[in-house]
């Protein structure tokens, strides 16, 4: 077994996440579907894990892919999570997903305030009561109590939709334009164009693959916190690729990885870059071993309480501070909190990332840097 200096893993990872130089102009998508989906809990935030990517990226161009070209969608997937994945991929993660909820159990029903009989009506009629004409979350619940009975309205329209999120990992909804503050939801076979079915056995050999070419080395536990399966199933999902997979050692462990990424990996210079990546970015939440990633010490600072991300200062693949944003005025204020001590060549390079991200957000920025 081949051990793996961290270096190799870290310029790896940058190159196969695209932070190690930015993807050309107009590679909004392919940049997407490579991350295997954009975590978009905070729609701000996917957009910037896109700038950090993609080279002279518009912010509206996130929206143009989403609404009028729909070659982005949006919808609830690993995790439970938001994301914006590339519309040709939804079928392939619908087909991984979606099966785990035609029976969530007793405990999550119990939890959502919904009998089984409830929980199919709302499955079921989902899909009846959505087309291409994008609908409120009010409007749909309105015509879910025509076909499925009064008592389904309330339940719908309860909490952050949680009840939605079975039908749009089975491939049924995903979100449509905002309508001002509102969220929107369409059938995506109606919305979408030229949706193909996927194999589910053959879909789960293929997540498996992207998970492995975007976070590898991984281990079933890994592959498993990043798509919200618990119990034995990733490690099933994993041996049912192992004639395609190595084994290497990281940080004094055992990973998998794909086989025709090992001559990539040996090969990974040591990184060389500075992002200013958002809350919630790919590269960070689905970040294993962490100790590869940050500090013990720091660990707090990123890795927060109920599943918050902090935006994190990353240099040469591993996170060096944090930092926040501010809009002051007509000006962008960006404080950054090293965790140590920054060299005058890394000073210089987020002094040009906060300039590169005032431009984007049409604001200047005024970079301040804690002490």
């Amino acid at each position: 077994m081949k051990r793996v200096a961290t270096a190799k893993v870290l310029g790896f990872r940058l190159q196969r996440h695209r932070l190690d130089r930015r993807a050309p102009t107009g590679s909004l998508v392919s940049v997407a579907h490579a991350l295997c989906g954009v975590h978009a809990q905070l729609a701000a935030s996917a957009e910037l894990a896109l700038w950090a990517r993609v080279a002279g990226l518009r912010r509206d161009e996130v929206r143009e892919a989403l609404e009028e070209k729909r070659s982005l969608v949006k919808t609830w997937a690993m995790r439970g999570t938001l994301h914006l994945l590339a519309a040709e991929d939804l079928p392939l993660y619908v087909a991984v997903l979606g099966p785990r909820w035609d029976d969530p159990g007793g405990a999550w029903l119990r939890g959502f305030g919904v009998t089984k009989e409830q929980y199919g009506a709302i499955l079921e009629n989902v899909p009846k009561a959505l087309g291409a004409r994008p609908q409120t979350r009010e409007q749909l619940a309105d015509k879910l109590a025509e076909l499925a009975g009064p008592e389904i309205r309330e339940r719908v329209l309860e909490g952050w939709g949680s009840l939605l999120k079975p039908s749009a990992r089975r491939g049924d909804l995903c979100f449509g334009p905002n309508r001002g503050r509102n969220v929107t939801f369409v059938r995506p076979d109606r919305w979408l164009r030229g949706l193909r079915r996927v194999d589910g056995e053959e879909a789960r050999r293929e997540v498996v693959r992207r998970f492995l070419s975007t976070y590898g080395p991984a281990t079933a536990d890994d592959l498993g916190r990043w798509l919200g399966f618990r119990g034995a199933e990733p490690k099933r999902m994993l041996r049912a690729l192992e004639d395609e997979l190595v084994e290497v050692e990281v940080a004094g462990g055992r990973a998998s990885l794909l086989a025709a990424d090992l001559d990539a990996l040996k090969a990974a210079s040591a990184p060389k870059s500075v992002r200013l990546l958002p809350a919630f970015d790919p590269y960070v939440v689905g970040f294993r071993p962490r100790a590869l990633l940050v500090d013990a010490a720091h660990e707090p600072r990123i890795f927060r309480p109920q599943a918050w991300f902090s935006p994190v200062v990353l240099v040469d693949g591993r996170a060096a501070g944090i930092w926040e944003r501010e809009r002051r005025g007509s000006r962008l204020e960006v404080r950054i909190e090293p965790f140590a001590g920054l060299s005058a060549a890394t000073r210089r390079a987020i002094a040009e990332e906060a300039d590169r991200l005032g431009e984007f957000l049409d604001a200047p920025a005024e970079l301040q840097v804690a002490a």
